[in-house]
């Protein structure tokens, strides 16, 4: 079944879970009635979480052991800085926010927690550990913008934020999820065994944890 190990993982981690997917941050933003503050805050930091993205996919293709693998983390490589860090910029720009001034911004301290654990993971690790570690981001962020979609306390007209609710619920990033799902299956399949997966467990557990720290790095702006 695809997306197996996802769910053996959601499970597994499912206080850190409901913690992440439904933390005050985002319930907020679906009311429509999250500070700008902390949402700017969100959006700035974003911006220099995706160069680390960019790096842990190119991470990914020196992990790789197949050309099939090298050639899916190029794409994604060139999908981070070509197309979804381009688009991240026109966004903060609508919110008045400029690339030179993201840049300037000092990275958080959840920013750097959650990044920098991603690289030691792939680096200490192969190519699962480094997409187990990368999965509360890419899948998270599809499932919370899915489910929030589907409730009917979300504000839909007038929410300044239907925006981003809509990129992360739309077809292609739910595409994009279902594929990280599948690679995910392909990974434990070739490179896990049932040995593994507490010490895979482990890890989502504390990633998940660390996005939520990244939810609370922006609610925290507002105060």
């Amino acid at each position: 079944m695809a997306g197996a190990l996802f769910a053996r993982l959601v499970a597994a981690a499912q206080r850190d879970w409901h913690r992440y997917t439904r933390h005050e941050f985002v319930l907020a933003l679906a009311r429509g009635d999250l500070p700008e503050p902390a949402f700017r805050r969100y959006l700035v930091q974003d911006y220099l979480f995706l160069l680390h993205f960019a790096r842990a996919w190119g991470l990914a293709i020196y992990k790789s052991e197949t050309l099939a693998e090298m050639r899916r983390a190029q794409g994604l490589v060139a999908a981070t800085l070509e197309t979804e860090i381009g688009l991240h910029i026109a966004y903060c720009r609508a919110w008045g926010l400029s690339e030179a001034a993201m840049a300037a911004e000092p990275e958080a301290l959840a920013t750097i927690a959650y990044t920098r654990f991603v690289l030691d993971r792939g680096l200490a690790g192969d190519r699962l550990d480094l997409e187990v570690a990368l999965a509360p981001c890419i899948i998270g962020y599809a499932e919370i913008a899915a489910e929030r979609m589907a409730d009917p306390a979300t504000r839909r007209d007038g929410n300044r934020y239907r925006e981003w609710l809509d990129m992360y619920a739309g077809a292609d990033y739910q595409s994009l999820a279902r594929e990280a799902m599948a690679a995910l299956d392909e990974q434990f399949a070739r490179r896990g065994g049932e040995g593994r997966f507490p010490a895979l467990a482990a890890m989502f557990a504390a990633a998940t944890r660390l996005e939520s720290d990244f939810w609370q790095m922006g609610l925290d702006a507002a105060k």
